[in-house]
């Protein structure tokens, strides 16, 4: 029979494995905390950091476009801004509700920010924030602020924004920016890695990330655009930011280059008040090297407007304007040169053989060709011409004659030479090449063959003819410079120009000459149909031009008859443009201008003074000298200090 324990030994022996269950237990603790605490605190510190620590992308900051002497054009600027996160939002529609009684927010925003709050979550870019409201006023962003702590998942701060100082001047040479569309989206990354696809798609959807959508904004949009960052951001257990942390210097954002253009943007100016409310275009050419000193296309739109998203009605009211704000003039409006063609003309027939300088044609107002009559612009003729005195006084019946002696296609094969029917980019949306018809054109188009009498329009620079202002201007500055070859440029410092173009073909040397003889005559001769315009006001250089004046509709024999060619007998639309080309100085050219004035009726009235003006501000403000920064290193000033070269 076995032994019974006492009842203290039964006791005691419990109290043993109770201890040493317990010190097991204890000595397990201690060692876990040990591990904790010494080994593995490391991990679980950055386990924790994860759960209050975010990297937020840092947007980059878009390069500026300056002009020719380092004036900004495009730039940032800060403005206040309310968003809204969507992974932070419990109920979107509430949130908005809120902050509609604390600034305005029209029920179509509103319903914008919720379809673009959901479309994030659909996603899973629920961290992107959706803009509900920007361009906030001191009064609004002071009130948000105020209120900002109790509301979950809404942010108001100062955001950066595009800018453009001075508004209209630049619309059709620059565009605009714009939140980025589905379509930018593909544009943008075509070609990059799914990886950097997201993340070059998280950056455009930022609400401080704006991409070009026309001009030079577009044209430039790698280098102006910058690289993203990422900033480390302390945020509570609502995930509402609380501190930013010292950030890595590897992860920091990099801004975007600045963009130099040839633009001297004071001779803008210039140009542009000089046509007072008119619609037309002009652009000066630098002679020596073909830096586009100015173009303007009037009227225009304010790029401000597109930054943060245009309303319906405002772009409506652009698009429908008679007056065409949104067209780029300068260089893809398409007119008939008129009487500014004539030196193309007489250039093909000094090169053709057929005419010499000396030969005459007797003008009597009218040349008879076939069954048809054709007409001089002076009704009473002019008399003997010769090329001089044809130029001079620009008539119609003797590049009727030389036309025809020369011929369509030899006509064409100059205008080419001269830049007509090219397209010049030049890091610029919206350029048209116009057209140099040719018996091949037509054939080719309108399945028909070349009559003769043709020839005759294409003369005096009418019928299917069509140029650019730009393309005008390049051309006077082929014969300002001895026909000298001329590479167009409008990028100063910043990306190539795929699509430049370089004027090289041969000219004679002393057949433009008898051209610049015969411009000077115009703006300097007695007699020379912009005679008055050609001082330039500057106690010595002159100027030397062409008139011209485009028909936009042919007169009726019954309006010739009734004297009825323009003016208050027919309405504005259907008036004749006014074209005016020129270079000065006359005896060593700097400058060459073109100008046309929409409906103006007369070169020599409406569009020379014009001109003269501008070329006039061009001399005097030395708008060629040296520019800041040049991809020319012998044409660039030297930098600033501290700038880089």
């Amino acid at each position: 029979m076995a032994r019974r324990l006492s009842p203290e030994a039964d006791f005691d022996r419990r109290m043993l494995i109770m201890m040493g269950v317990g010190g097991t237990v204890f000595a397990t603790l201690v060692a876990r905390l040990s591990q904790l605490q010494f080994i593995e605190s490391k991990y679980y510190q950055e386990l924790a950091a994860e759960n209050h620590i975010r990297l937020v992308l840092a947007p980059p900051e878009r390069g500026q476009i300056l002009d020719r002497f380092g004036r900004p054009l495009a730039s940032q600027r800060q403005a206040g801004r309310v968003s809204v996160v969507p992974e932070r939002l419990e109920d979107p529609e509430t949130a908005l509700a809120k902050l509609g009684k604390l600034i305005d927010l029209p029920d179509t925003r509103r319903d914008r920010v919720l379809q673009d709050v959901k479309a994030n979550r659909s996603r899973r870019a629920g961290f992107v924030p959706v803009t509900v409201a920007q361009e906030l006023s001191y009064e609004e962003f002071a009130r948000l602020r105020v209120h900002a702590a109790e509301m979950e998942g809404v942010d108001v701060q100062m955001a950066s924004t595009r800018s453009y100082p001075r508004g209209r001047d630049f619309a059709h040479v620059l565009g605009y920016v714009a939140r980025a569309s589905a379509d930018d989206l593909t544009r943008l990354a075509e070609g990059r890695s799914p990886e950097e696809q997201r993340t070059f798609e998280e950056l455009l959807r930022h609400p401080d990330i704006r991409v070009g959508r026309q001009g030079m904004e577009r044209f430039a949009e790698d280098w102006l655009r910058g690289r993203p960052g990422r900033r480390r951001v302390v945020t509570n257990a609502h995930g509402r930011p609380m501190q930013e942390l010292e950030q890595d210097p590897a992860n920091a954002a990099v801004a975007g280059k600045d963009l130099y253009i040839t633009i001297d943007a004071e001779l803008q100016r210039v140009a542009i008040e000089r046509f007072a409310g008119e619609s037309g275009a002009a652009v000066v050419v630098d002679v020596s090297n073909g830096d586009i000193l100015s173009m303007v296309s009037t009227p225009a739109f304010d790029p401000n407007a597109f930054v943060n998203g245009i309303s319906g009605k405002d772009y409506a009211e652009l698009r429908d304007n008679p007056m065409a704000p949104l067209y780029p003039r300068a260089h893809g409006g398409v007119y008939p040169p008129g009487s500014t063609f004539k030196m193309v003309v007489a250039t093909a027939a000094l090169e053709s053989g057929v005419v010499k300088t000396t030969d005459t044609v007797r003008c009597s107002g009218s040349y008879r060709f076939g069954n048809r009559t054709w007409h001089c612009w002076k009704k009473q003729g002019h008399g003997t011409m010769n090329m001089h005195n044809g130029i001079k006084h620009s008539c119609d019946v003797y590049f009727y004659e030389i036309a025809r002696r020369t011929g369509v296609t030899k006509i064409a094969e100059v205008a080419h030479k001269f830049g007509f029917g090219e397209t010049f980019v030049l890091g610029m949306t919206g350029a048209r090449s116009g057209l140099v018809p040719d018996p091949a054109w037509k054939q080719a188009n309108r399945g028909e063959p070349w009559f003769e009498g043709e020839t005759l329009n294409f003369g005096i620079g009418q019928g299917q003819l069509g140029v650019t202002p730009l393309q005008l201007a390049l051309m006077t500055a082929r014969i300002a410079a001895d026909g000298a070859p001329v590479t167009p440029s409008l990028v100063g410092l910043g990306p190539e120009d795929e699509h430049s173009v370089t004027l090289g073909a041969p000219l004679d040397k002393d057949i433009i000459g008898i051209m610049r003889s015969g411009m000077f005559g115009v703006t300097s001769e007695p007699g020379g149909t912009g005679y008055r315009s050609g001082d330039l006001g500057l106690g010595g250089p002159r100027m030397a031009g062409k008139s011209g004046t485009a028909q936009v509709r042919r007169i009726t024999q019954a309006e010739r008859d009734k004297g009825i060619r323009k003016g208050e007998g027919i309405e504005r639309e259907l008036r004749d443009h006014a074209l005016f080309v020129a270079y000065a100085p006359t005896d060593n050219p700097r400058y060459a201008v073109s100008v046309v004035v929409e409906h103006g009726e007369s070169g020599s009235g409406a569009a020379a003074p014009l001109a003269r003006d501008i070329l006039a501000a061009a001399l005097k403000m030395d708008s060629g000298r040296a520019p800041l920064y040049s991809k020319r290193a012998d044409t660039a000033a030297p930098a600033p200090e501290g700038d880089p070269a």
